[in-house]
């Protein structure tokens, strides 16, 4: 037993997680060796033997290690009090295993050994999981859902953009967006061009009006296209299965479109029942979508990250600093929680429309001849900066605070707004 293990713990464990079944490598404080052990994914499994160590170890704590801070064995452990888990990186583990083995090769069984040694010789650079509540960890969840949902409603509208090319282009000019409940209703009820030509313009009159278009120039306009349009093709082997496909990808699009005004509801009401959402809501561009995900980023454990470059480096956003000998590089972060750097630098974008120092920044970074992915990813970590302080002190973002804190220290930023910051 090394000499780092303090009697906090009864015992120390080790998981490596699978599908089907978990390695496990346990050792007790007042043992020399190891016991190993598998037990299979399931829930009876895990409680079977979550109870055998609460009644073997008297109820009191056990640290255990594992490659995950979410997911299905993280929610079952969690269940149980006297487990305080240890999560660690992938990564790491993997960079651990190359100093004890040549090959590198991963095994399971030596994997949770590996887990175990991490856990007692290195247990204090490791961070306990403290779960946030129930409500922030679901507020977290529906937005990273919530933009899985965009992400496949903009999959289905290319598809859909794609089959009509081959056989209707016309309707994607009649109508700009596509993720729209008039596009859907559009092409279930007139799948093909011949179809529409066929339909009487009060109809047509009808569906536009019911759909709350207001203005009868467009409406008279579009119903003149449609008669006056040239079919691309005649061809029922194009157009037959073209439109059977157009109509499959209009239903998925309609529930997805659904699911996500579902997701919208929900997380509108979670997150505004959260003390700190006024706070976010009030930022420059956050509006409905993001105001939520800002919240969720910082979460409500002010003392995660006691100062702003530790959520920087967290989520992704300040670049990685490597030195070797008279060589110097900076590089892009590759190991990060995506969705989070995704919601600082897409917020990022948000706020140079209705940010004065944020639109001046981003301009003094493309005349550096930055790219405007780079430029933005800038404005993201010096948002993080200015929002950490605020969100540590309490005190709400005020733009003009900040432009007289710019005009006091002669920023060169002022040289580039259009206004006089008072």
């Amino acid at each position: 037993m090394n000499n780092s293990i303090d009697d906090r713990f009864a015992a120390f464990v080790g998981i490596d997680w699978a599908d089907a079944k978990h390695d496990i490598c346990l050792q007790a404080v007042d043992a020399d060796v190891s016991e190993s052990a598998v037990i299979s994914h399931t829930p009876e499994a895990i409680e079977t033997w979550a109870l055998n160590l609460q009644r073997r170890f008297k109820g009191q704590p056990v640290a255990v290690c594992l490659e995950l801070n979410k997911g299905p064995l993280v929610n079952a452990l969690c269940k149980y009090d006297f487990f305080v888990l240890f999560p660690v990186n992938p990564q790491s583990l993997a960079r651990y295993r190359t100093v004890f083995s040549s090959s590198g090769a991963k095994d399971d069984p030596s994997d949770a050994r590996l887990q175990l040694d991490l856990l007692c010789k290195h247990r204090d650079r490791l961070k306990p999981l403290e779960p946030q509540s129930a409500a922030m960890r679901e507020l977290q969840q529906l937005v990273e859902y919530r933009r899985h949902l965009v992400g496949d409603k903009v999959r289905i509208t290319n598809r859909l953009t794609s089959s009509l090319k081959n056989y209707f282009p016309q309707v994607l000019q009649w109508f700009s967006d596509k993720d729209t409940a008039i596009f859907c209703d559009f092409l279930s009820r007139w799948p093909s061009l011949q179809i529409a030509q066929r339909a009487r313009r009060a109809t047509l009159e009808r569906f536009f009006t019911e759909h709350h278009v207001r203005y009868a120039k467009v409406i008279r306009k579009r119903i003149t296209e449609i008669r006056k349009a040239m079919p691309l093709t005649l061809d029922s082997g194009v157009i037959a299965p073209n439109a059977l496909m157009v109509e499959a990808l209009v239903g998925q699009l309609r529930a997805t479109l659904d699911a996500i005004r579902c997701f919208d509801l929900r997380i509108a009401e979670l997150a505004g029942q959260h003390s700190d959402f006024a706070f976010f809501d009030a930022l420059p561009g956050a509006g409905p979508v993001y105001a939520p995900r800002l919240l969720a980023a910082f979460g409500e454990q002010r003392h995660r990250y006691p100062k702003a470059d530790d959520l920087q480096q967290y989520a992704g956003v300040a670049p990685v600093t490597e030195r070797s000998g008279n060589k110097t590089w900076v590089h892009w972060r590759m190991s990060c929680p995506k969705f989070l750097r995704q919601t600082f630098v897409e917020w990022a974008g948000q706020s140079i429309r209705q940010s004065f120092w944020a639109s001046a920044f981003y301009e003094q970074q493309r005349a550096k001849g930055k790219s405007h992915q780079m430029a933005v990813r800038a404005l993201a970590f010096k948002w993080i900066r200015i929002l950490h302080r605020c969100w540590q002190d309490n005190t709400p973002y005020d733009e003009s605070t900040y432009l007289k804190s710019l005009k006091k220290r002669g920023s060169p930023l002022l040289k580039n707004l259009s206004i006089t910051a008072t």
